[in-house]
């Protein structure tokens, strides 16, 4: 009887197409099912905070100019990758970023801990002629951001948009975007958001235990 169940399905290509594409939909919900599960009770820690409006110019700026295609934000659990970019990454400090930047191309360094190991004026002139700083670099240049004027009113639409997926901007935050963002540049906000890239978020050491080496700069 089972076998005459199968062969009328097997005759019947529609019938086969559909019984298919419900089999492959239960078993796709039952893989992704849990991930979004898991996504949702990760939990940003006391100490990390939602992106200031000049950082998160910035974020959307490094995005814009396909930063991600050439940098990973995600530092592996291996010494080889601690040793030399500092604590491994953990998905709670990337709570607030949409989409995360976390990525594997690396035909430049990985930028999650690079915050604070360069001065302001080292970026700016790194992104304006990557080659004058790092000789070897094959990074274009990002001369026009200096001059490229922020909009304060799309920021702030973003952290409006942003606080309904959940980041916990205040109304005097949204308020006081403008006057953050006042004479800043594209240039200003790309910097601000590398400089505070490993700094604002990194994951905290529990008392007595060692942190992760980090062997200099990338």
């Amino acid at each position: 009887m089972a076998y005459k169940h199968f062969e009328a399905i097997e005759k019947h290509a529609a019938l086969l197409g559909v019984l298919t594409a419900v089999m492959v939909s239960i078993g796709g919900l039952a893989e992704i099912t849990p991930l979004f599960m898991e996504a949702h009770a990760v939990k940003a820690p006391a100490h990390v905070k939602p992106y200031d409006p000049l950082r998160l110019a910035g974020r959307d700026i490094y995005v814009r100019e396909g930063c991600y295609l050439c940098h990973s934000q995600m530092i592996r659990a291996l010494r080889a990758e601690t040793e030399r970019y500092g604590h491994y990454s953990v998905a709670e400090e990337s709570v607030y970023d949409r989409p995360f930047q976390w990525g594997s191309k690396r035909t430049g360094p990985d930028l999650a801990r690079v915050g604070g190991k360069y001065s302001d004026q080292w970026h700016e002139l790194h992104l304006i002629s990557p080659r004058q700083v790092v000789p070897q670099s094959n990074m274009p240049g990002y001369p026009w951001l200096v001059k490229a004027k922020l909009d304060a009113s799309d920021i702030q639409a973003r952290m409006r948009g942003l606080r309904k997926l959940g980041d916990p901007y205040t109304d005097a935050d949204i308020d006081g975007a403008p006057a953050a963002l006042e004479g800043k540049s594209e240039m200003d906000a790309l910097v601000a958001y590398l400089q505070g890239l490993g700094i604002k978020n990194e994951p905290q050491v529990a008392a007595g235990a060692k942190p992760a080496s980090d062997g200099g700069a990338p």
